[in-house]
């Protein structure tokens, strides 16, 4: 068994270490002479680069001793300072204790790859061992739990090199070899670079044993240490049920806390299919099964009735000479056999067996070539990977080569989740990554994906990754950055693909799930806007069901409209209605309609679209390049009606002034050019932890702009000119501004007080109108006296009405 992982020890993990001369170990020994079996155990600290320590052990044999001597027990002091080293390892080191299978089927994985490699040119190597595997067999009565392999196993100086001193990794030795031996290449897919994997079986053990037996030679040997302990012991296996053809088999003594979760079977095997799933060979876990079977009803003869025995027919003296009579005597016997089983009754139970069963059954597919891989077996993947029900919308396979080399599958979902958490949780357990096919981690935040992408789906499998020690956390270099832009890269490829296609559905269904990721991505991804913008849907004022692309709103724009035009609201039919449309419509302006409450901020963060700004119609300054002579006229004509309406108004608007965009409506108000639009204004109101100082800086000032062709103008124009101090038209002012907050999408600030203008001017329109007494009159009158404690001037409704009143008979 061989150490996945290889390194160096920073020099805070040792900090008690110290050069030291050599000197003899205590040695414990049952051979009667145990002078000539000494060994001395010389300990090295040297310093090497970067202020590290490295921690070597040379073990000087005095005296070959006989095979009786070497079968006995020996001790040996670890060639660290173990108590602090194996506290980092358990404590510090790993964030979860389920990463001890990891790291063991990883090592497992190493010693198999190795054996292989190895009996390429000898073998001798792979006789008499079985087929290459691995199988792990938890007891949860006694609480151990086993990894056997048929690696290489190791022989007793590789046991007192690779698992005598930490951080020693014999699979790194073994690369090492690799590569200076030009003739064998330096080619190979084993997965330890560290020296402490093994180690992490600590993390719940108590006690470990590790019995290995080497093809090398014939002897088998054990190594057996306490979490606790400074030391280990390594004896040779002398017990005949306990041999092993080749390989090793470890035993993990388990922790009491730990005991009732490591030890069931069913999570053992939820880890191998989590970590190991992919590991390329096979593994089996110890699992309890079960079976349906028939079996015959023990029945008693009830009182009063007798046993029924099948009687078989007596056989003539002729027939032992007569083949033809031997075979009828013979074929009666079965039937009479028959007959007697028919009638025994059979009832069918469940029976229970423990049996291995293969837990890495899935394959990984992006090992295999693209072209080999039919559309369905990378449906069925995704399926069983993210346990998903949906096909996916698409999906793409690619390797990548050069500075970093790593195979990717990525998918696009076929549904969106079922809550928008993930949007605002950049962590997700979307994207799953190994490392030479082994599982490190599918918690990442942000480092293989940005936010806005947090919905793909898919494996990332590299060798080229800078993990740390203990493969649990990503550390962000430019490797890591690299691969985060081919990776969006090739999702922007990806859907790009489906909106390119002749069926819209596909698009359409991945808009309704994923748009608002997409505008977020405006937002957050000012480096991508070129492939984000072409990627938006919104409807437009000509196309109010199926949405449109900004290429598509480009396209239909006529020659002398230098923007694209847009209006924010809370609903598609509060965007129809809005009085800012008018002019636009009249004149055959498409708008776009942005109803969603994050689409007014990714249009602003765009800015512009293939050199054409975005302009929201709200807002003031509005140029539609149709000012002439009339309509400088009118302005001239309007002013002092602007003036008037300015002075009754006072604070609550910044100007009055001649609106460009009305045709119907008499009046609008918009927000300045830099300032909080009416949507954006009502969005951040609604925030949990707005403020209300920002709140009032941001909101700007407001334009009252009113619409010179509405005969309720041209009226309080006419007031303006002849009666300027008309209490009947300061307030039809207040009622006009009022309910323009309400139409041009603000909220008024006393929603009270309007209703009750509103009230008194129904009052005035409808009194009288159909016959009301005087009794019911003065009644009315009195009443209000008492409440409101003055008296109410009653104005009487005018006589001459126009044809466009309403309430005309």
């Amino acid at each position: 068994m061989e150490p996945a992982l290889a390194t160096t020890l920073g020099a805070s993990s040792v900090a008690a270490l110290r050069p030291r001369a050599a000197r003899a170990s205590a040695l414990t020994s049952v051979a009667p002479r145990a002078a000539r079996c000494a060994r001395a155990v010389r300990w090295e600290a040297g310093r090497s680069r970067g202020r590290l320590l490295r921690v070597s052990c040379d073990a000087a044999v005095a005296e070959k001793p006989t095979e009786e001597e070497d079968a006995a027990e020996e001790k040996f002091e670890y060639q660290a300072e173990v108590s602090r080293l194996m506290d980092l390892i358990v404590h510090s080191l790993y964030s979860h204790k389920e990463v001890f299978l990891r790291e063991l089927v990883s090592n497992a994985s190493d010693a198999l790859d190795k054996l292989r490699f190895l009996g390429v040119t000898d073998s001798a190597l792979l006789a008499d061992g079985g087929d290459l595997e691995i199988r792990i067999k938890s007891d949860p009565d006694a609480g151990t739990i086993t990894v056997t392999d048929t690696g290489i196993g190791m022989t007793k100086d590789e046991l007192k090199d690779c698992l005598g001193t930490i951080a020693q990794s014999g699979t790194s030795k073994f690369l090492k070899a690799l590569k200076e031996n030009k003739e064998v290449g330096s080619d190979n897919s084993l997965i330890g670079q560290f020296g402490v994997g093994f180690y992490s079986a600590f993390l719940v053990a108590e006690k470990v044993v590790v019995s290995t037996k080497s093809p090398k030679t014939d002897k088998q040997f054990v190594w057996e240490a306490d979490a606790d302990s400074s030391s280990y012991v390594i004896k040779e296996e002398t017990d005949p049920e306990k041999l092993i053809t080749r390989g090793t088999q470890i035993t993990l003594f388990l922790r009491p806390d730990d005991k009732y979760e490591f030890a069931d079977p069913t999570r053992i095997q939820g880890l191998v299919k989590n970590y190991s799933q992919f590991v390329s060979f096979p593994i089996y876990t110890w699992q309890e099964k079960s079976r349906t079977v028939e079996v015959e009803e023990d029945e008693e003869p009830k009182e009063g009735e007798e046993a029924t025995e099948v009687s078989y027919p007596e056989r003539s003296a002729s027939c032992t000479r007569n083949f033809s009579s031997d075979f009828t005597y013979f074929c009666n016997c079965y039937i009479f056999h028959v007959q007697g089983e028919k009638e025994k009754k059979k009832k069918t139970i469940t029976e229970k067996y423990w049996d291995w069963e293969l837990a890495n059954e899935t394959k990984p597919i992006w090992m295999r070539s693209p072209k080999e891989i039919e559309k369905t077996e990378y449906n069925e993947f995704y399926k069983k990977t993210f346990n998903e029900f949906l096909d996916p919308l698409s999906y793409t396979h690619f390797t990548t080569e050069g500075e970093v080399e790593f195979r990717s599958v990525i998918y696009i979902p076929g549904m969106a989740p079922l809550s928008n958490e993930e949007i605002m949780n950049p962590k997700t357990k979307n994207i799953r990554l190994y490392v030479k096919r082994v599982f490190i981690s599918d918690d990442f935040d942000g480092e293989l994906f940005p936010r806005y992408l947090s919905f793909v789906k898919g494996v990332v499998d590299s060798n080229d990754l800078p993990l740390n020690v203990s493969r649990e956390i990503l550390q962000e270099s430019r490797i890591v950055r690299i691969m985060r832009k081919r990776l969006v890269r090739k999702t922007f490829d990806m859907i790009e693909e489906i909106s390119e296609k002749e069926d819209k559905e596909d698009y359409k269904k991945f808009w309704e799930s994923f748009g608002k990721f997409i505008k977020l991505g405006c937002i957050e991804d000012t480096g991508n806007h070129k492939r984000l913008a072409p990627l938006l849907r919104f409807p437009t004022s000509k196309n109010e069901e199926n949405m449109i692309s900004l290429d598509q709103y480009v396209e239909s724009m006529p020659e002398n409209q230098n923007a694209i035009y847009y209006i924010a609201t809370d609903s598609l039919q509060s965007a129809k209605t809005a009085p800012f449309l008018e002019k636009l419509v009249q004149k055959d302006i498409e708008v776009l309609y942005l109803i969603e409450p994050i689409d007014e901020v990714a249009i602003q963060n765009l800015q512009t679209y293939k050199e054409k700004k975005f302009v929201d119609i709200s807002k003031e300054d509005l140029e539609l390049g149709d000012e002439d002579e009339d309509s400088k006229e009118t302005k001239q004509e309007y002013t002092l009606l602007c003036d008037w309406v300015k002075q009754q108004l006072g604070d609550k608007v910044a100007k009055v002034q001649i609106s460009k965009r009305l045709s119907s409506s008499p009046c609008v108000l918009v927000s300045g050019k830099f300032g909080w639009s009416a949507n954006m204004e009502r969005l951040m109101k609604a925030q949990t932890l707005g403020d209300t100082s920002s709140l009032e800086f941001m909101r700007g000032r407001r334009i009252f702009e009113i619409n010179p062709d509405h005969p309720i103008v041209k009226d309080l124009n006419a007031a303006c000119k002849n009666e300027p101090e008309s209490t009947e038209a300061k307030r039809a002012v207040e009622l006009l501004y009022e309910t323009a907050l309400i139409s041009s999408g603000y909220t008024p600030e006393s929603p009270a007080e309007l209703g009750g203008k509103i009230y008194e001017m129904m009052s005035i329109a409808l009194g009288g109108r159909w016959g009301r007494s005087d009794t019911e009159a003065e009644v009315t009158n009195t009443e209000s006296d008492s409440s409101e404690g003055t008296v109410t001037e009653v104005i009487e409704p005018s006589e001459v009405r126009p044809e466009s009143d309403p309430w005309r008979d």
